[in-house]
């Protein structure tokens, strides 16, 4: 299992699995959080160029604190791709994902939540 899942060192795989683990028995995927639990992550957008404006008007609502923000065109997939790392509410995020996925033009939405830690570098 751990060689399978692309892993050569095996402490490496159980602290991940441990940190995945304890990550969705603490707080669950993103689809069944409270609505007022706070969560940090990582909203990544593939869409077409012409959907780009409507995606900044996202980008740029009050719905999420965006604190970071990239954008590549990934030229071997005739895609663009857009990375946002926010906080905020997890019913916010929710609706944000289904506004990038209802938007015409947008291929693909995925969503990265941030660890949990009670302590760390930041």
């Amino acid at each position: 299992m751990i060689e399978a899942s692309g892993y050569k060192n095996r402490s490496r795989f159980f602290r991940d699995a441990a940190t995945q683990f304890s990550e969705l028995k603490q707080r669950g995927e993103l689809h069944s959080m409270n609505d007022d639990a706070v969560v940090e992550g990582h909203i990544i957008v593939y869409y077409q160029h012409a959907a780009e404006h409507r995606l900044l008007e996202i980008r740029h609502s009050d719905t999420l604190n965006v604190t970071s923000y990239n954008h590549s065109c990934l030229s071997h997939s005739h895609t663009c791709v857009d990375v946002l790392h926010a906080i905020g509410k997890a019913k916010d995020f929710r609706n944000t994902i289904e506004l990038f996925q209802n938007t015409p033009m947008v291929d693909k939405v995925v969503f990265a939540s941030a660890p949990v830690r009670d302590d760390g570098c930041c």
